[in-house]
C-alpha cells in the first residue's frame, strides 16, 4: 500500500510561537508513528519559521529506533539542505526549487535550466546512501529527464490536482498525472506524490495514478487532527489510502 509521510512543519510553526516548547516536533513524530505513519518528513528552510536544525537532530535519534520508518528531508539544495542531509543523512532528500521567502512549494523543477546544477549535488546525496526524489510537475516528458540526473524517484506536485478536484473537474488533471507516473515508471523512477493532498482527495488520486509509493502530507492532515486529534487523524488517512487501492 501507498506509505503515509506526516509532515510536521505545522507542528513546529505553531510551537514555534511560544517559547515553551509545546506542540513537541519530535512527541508528535512518535504519535503519528503508534498511528502507523510510515514516514516522517520535515522541509527546514533557511530562517527556521518552523522546523530547525535541532527538530532534525531529534527526528534523527528518534527514528534511530524505528528502523522501518522513514525519514524524508525536502528543501532546495541550493538553500543549505545538503548540509543538513550530510550531518543527519535521512533515507529520503526531496529536492524542491523553493525561494527562500516562499510561503509553501509552488511549481517543480525545470530540469533545462537546472539540471547541471543539480547532477552534482544529486550524486553526493546518493554516495551518502540517501534516495533523492526531485519535486515534479506532472510533465510525462520531463521524466527521463530526472533519471538520468541520477534521482531515484520524483514526487508529483499535486496542487493542481486538488484544485481541480475542488472544481468539480479532476479527471482531465487525473489524465496528465497517470500519463507522467507511468513515464516516470517506464524512465525507473519511483513516485511520489504531495501537497494539498486531503482525505477528500487522495482516494481519486491513488485509484488513477498508478505506482504512487509514497504520499506526504502535512497542512491538511495537521489541520485535521486540530478537530480529531492526531492519532486518530493519521488512521483515517490510512483509511483514505487504502480507499484509494495498492500502489
Amino acid at each position: 500500500m501507498t506509505r503515509l509521510s506526516v509532515n510536521l512543519n505545522k507542528v513546529a510553526l505553531l510551537r514555534n510561537a511560544r517559547p515553551l516548547g509545546i506542540p513537541g516536533v519530535s512527541r508528535s513524530a512518535s504519535i503519528a508513528i503508534a498511528a502507523g505513519a510510515r514516514g516522517i518528513t520535515v522541509h527546514p528552510r533557511p530562517d527556521q519559521r518552523h522546523i530547525r536544525t535541532d527538530d532534525v537532530r531529534e527526528l534523527a535519534q528518534l527514528l534511530e529506533q524505528h528502523k522501518d520508518i522513514e525519514f524524508n528531508i525536502e528543501g532546495n539544495p541550493f538553500h543549505g539542505l545538503i548540509d543538513i542531509a550530510r550531518k543527519f543523512k535521512p533515507q529520503q532528500c526531496t529536492l524542491v526549487p523553493d525561494e527562500a521567502a516562499a510561503a509553501t512549494s509552488d511549481h517543480g523543477w525545470d530540469l533545462n535550466r537546472d539540471g547541471e546544477r543539480l547532477r552534482p549535488l544529486i550524486g553526493e546525496l546518493r554516495a551518502l546512501g540517501i534516495r533523492v526524489s526531485l519535486f515534479m510537475d506532472p510533465v510525462a516528458e520531463s521524466m527521463q529527464a530526472a533519471r538520468d540526473l541520477g534521482a531515484d524517484r520524483v514526487e508529483l506536485y499535486t496542487e493542481p490536482y486538488a484544485r481541480a478536484f475542488d472544481a468539480g473537474a479532476a479527471e482531465k488533471e487525473l489524465a496528465r498525472y497517470a500519463k507522467a507516473a507511468r513515464a516516470a515508471a517506464a524512465a525507473g523512477l519511483g513516485v511520489n506524490a504531495g501537497h494539498d493532498l486531503n482525505q477528500d482527495n487522495l482516494p481519486q488520486f491513488l485509484a488513477a495514478v498508478p505506482g504512487v509509493l509514497e504520499v506526504s502530507i502535512g497542512h491538511a492532515l495537521i489541520a485535521d487532527a486540530l478537530e480529531h486529534g492526531l492519532a486518530q487523524t493519521v488512521r483515517d488517512y490510512l483509511a483514505a489510502i487504502a480507499r484509494g487501492g495498492p500502489a
